[in-house]
């Protein structure tokens, strides 16, 4: 069950492309077999800086609830593939002043068959799987510097399934 401690509480709605688009896009199978090229805008913002494919290993957002900070690659796009995984939860908001705009935090419920890539920029939470734990594919650019990722704290918030 989830613990409900924190000071406000936010739903998780299921996802679709229009209202993920301001954070960026979905990855979703191809209309047209056998495949789909530039399926999305893969920024690097940093000549040279390489790029990094990460597999990574969630855990439910039960566990991991009240949701505490948000990061950012501010010079970077962020692919996330799910390979492993039924549902996981995203937690986004737009960017207000270089800092995340809390009054429009938004969570998403994206089903296991779908990616996603996050614009540089874009604030989000760790990736969350619904209810089991879960591995994706990550891929960014990262030099291992002070400008791979940014992260600050958030007033706590906790994830309720929406209705």
């Amino acid at each position: 069950m989830p613990r409900t401690d924190a000071a406000r509480t936010l739903p998780i709605r299921p996802i679709d492309a229009a209202a993920f688009a301001p954070f960026g896009t979905l990855l979703e199978a191809p209309d047209v077999a056998p495949r789909q090229d530039h399926a999305t805008v893969i920024e690097n913002g940093r000549p040279g800086v390489r790029a990094n494919l990460a597999l990574i290993r969630s855990e439910p957002w039960s566990d991991r609830v009240p949701v505490t900070r948000l990061e950012r690659h501010p010079h970077s796009s962020q692919a996330f593939l799910p390979l492993a995984v039924r549902a996981y939860v995203v937690v986004v908001a737009p960017d207000r002043d270089g800092r995340p705009d809390e009054a429009e935090l938004r969570a998403f419920r994206v089903p296991g068959h779908i990616g996603l890539n996050y614009r540089a920029g874009a604030w989000h939470a760790h990736m969350m799987t619904l209810d089991a734990p879960g591995t994706f594919a990550m891929l960014d650019h990262e030099d291992g510097g002070a400008d791979d990722c940014h992260v600050v704290a958030i007033t706590p918030i906790a994830l309720t399934l929406a209705p």
